[in-house]
């Protein structure tokens, strides 16, 4: 009896580019929630605008190219560039800096390059840093946590806010925005006081201000998931957290007063999201076991140095940005040895000399 072989590869991939993406969709739900609760109503305003305008961009670049659209949307992965961007900018920017963000994420980043599996550079990175550059004044407009404001913004006055550029009636940005913790300790330490001092404010809690440990808290929860359902490694999740931790570590003991303590840098910003949901992006990371580790540390030490003597209290899309640029270097350097084939030699057996 005669069999049909098919072509190779004959292993059937664990899970699907769309199996993938909604997984880590999934794993995203609760550190959105927690930073709505937190940070009101234009969280998911900019997650809506986000991934309808990813969805939307992606559809009318996968047309021009002539490729089959909806095939294409399938695989999910606009809807997480998208997401991914609204969770990066500030709940109450304008939506004019989604919609340019987003439109650099998908056209500039990614369709330039050929599409998903050619982009060398994260998309919704290369969209953040783009808004965050070129504006500056709508990128701080960070919502004071609930517990702090006196009124917080309804759903409404958010959706006015976020459509108009303005905030409803006469309130004043000063009542209902506030500086970041990163922000705050930046300023603090500049005009000469301590970081005791600094986190001695009632709104800092056990790490850093209250709603955005809890946010981070939620984040990593989520990577977690990913990580049991074996959608990430954790080589490079533990990298980037350990790559932070560890100088700021060094520094803060030399200088408590000085530096701010690892926990603080870990809970503080983005560094959770973006050790378990960024830097782990399969198309712009390194591939290697070994060359994971070291992409991830080295996105962990330049969030330190950038945030500790740069000029952006948190660095984690320039520090993913730069090592993107690393990655294909990294797995040139780090390819493990085949089985079979000693070092610098062919193949055991091939009769060659």
């Amino acid at each position: 009896m005669r069999f049909r072989t098919q072509s190779s590869p004959h292993v059937i991939p664990a899970h699907s580019v769309g199996g993938v993406m909604q997984q880590v969709l999934m794993a995203l739900v609760p550190g959105t929630l927690a930073m709505t609760w937190f940070f009101g109503w234009g969280v998911l305003v900019n997650v809506l605008l986000g991934v309808l305008f990813a969805v939307t961009f992606e559809a009318a670049m996968v047309a021009a190219r002539k490729r089959p659209v909806m095939a294409t949307l399938a695989d999910n992965s606009a809807i997480v560039t998208g997401w991914l961007f609204a969770l990066a900018i500030p709940p109450l920017a304008p939506f004019w800096v989604t919609l340019i963000g987003i439109a650099f994420a998908i056209i500039v980043a990614k369709h330039l390059y050929g599409g998903l599996g050619y982009n060398p550079f994260n998309p919704a990175m290369v969209g953040y840093v783009v808004v965050l550059v070129s504006f500056p004044r709508e990128m701080a407009l960070w919502p004071a946590p609930s517990t702090l404001p006196e009124s917080p913004l309804t759903l409404l006055q958010t959706l006015q806010t976020v459509l108009t550029g303005s905030l409803p009636g006469a309130q004043a940005w000063d009542a209902v925005t506030r500086a970041t913790p990163l922000d705050a300790m930046r300023e603090g330490l500049v005009s000469g006081r301590t970081v005791g001092e600094i986190t001695a404010s009632p709104l800092f809690g056990s790490f850093t201000e209250t709603g955005w440990e809890w946010v981070g808290n939620f984040f990593l929860l989520g990577g977690l998931y990913l990580l049991f359902r074996r959608i990430i490694h954790w080589h490079i999740p533990v990298a980037v957290i350990l790559g932070v931790a560890i100088p700021a570590g060094f520094f803060w003991l030399l200088d408590p007063d000085s530096f701010a303590s690892p926990a603080f840098h870990v809970f503080s910003g983005a560094v959770i999201i973006g050790a378990f949901f960024i830097a782990t992006d399969p198309v712009s990371a390194s591939t290697t076991p070994l060359g994971r580790i070291l992409y991830g540390a080295g996105i962990g030490v330049l969030i330190f140095v950038i945030r500790t003597w740069g000029g952006y209290p948190d660095a984690v899309a320039f520090a993913v940005l730069l090592m993107n640029m690393v990655a294909p270097t990294l797995d040139h350097l780090t390819r493990p040895r085949i089985f079979g084939r000693t070092r610098g030699g062919p193949p055991s057996g091939d009769g060659r000399a």
